[in-house]
């Protein structure tokens, strides 16, 4: 009877162990799918990204934000992938000034973020301007395949169910 006991305890204590690993890989990572070819070549329609939950970013992350545009009920534009091009306190990007109505020597203001998607032709914030930090979901670390950031060669759309 001790022992049916302690391995009763013992297996108890596993699950409790695994499932508090599941909820601290969850609470710091999202698996996400990209839709879309705003972000092409280094990320295409259909491929599944892993994000670090981190509103910490640096010039040139791939970042996953929550859309400034709303879009009504189309859940597949809830989310963006896009690279950081200034940070706050960068002069704002020549291309970007006209949608953040800001001159030749203004700075991207504190909690802001200016954004560029990697294909010729994208929503950015060359469109809806600057991003606020406090809707960034986190950093692009890697492909669900293997793939690093590093490797890739170069944000799309995510559907808001992918983003856990």
């Amino acid at each position: 009877m001790r022992r049916n006991g302690r391995a009763a305890l013992v297996l108890g204590a596993v699950a409790a162990s695994a499932a508090l690993a599941g909820w601290a890989v969850r609470s710091r990572l999202a698996l996400v799918r990209v839709t879309g070819m705003s972000m092409a070549p280094t990320f295409v329609d259909g491929e599944r990204l892993i994000v670090r939950r981190t509103t910490a970013v640096r010039r040139g992350d791939a970042i996953v934000f929550r859309n400034p545009v709303r879009y009504g009920a189309e859940d597949d534009l809830r989310w963006l992938v896009k690279r950081v091009a200034a940070m706050p306190g960068d002069p704002v990007p020549r291309e970007v000034r006209p949608a953040v109505h800001a001159v030749r020597g203004t700075a991207v203001p504190a909690g802001s973020l200016v954004v560029r998607g990697d294909a010729a032709r994208t929503q950015d914030s060359r469109h809806f301007g600057y991003v606020p930090t406090s809707t960034v979901l986190g950093v692009v670390i890697g492909g669900a395949r293997g793939r690093s950031v590093a490797d890739a060669p170069g944000g799309g759309r995510l559907t808001a169910g992918d983003v856990g």
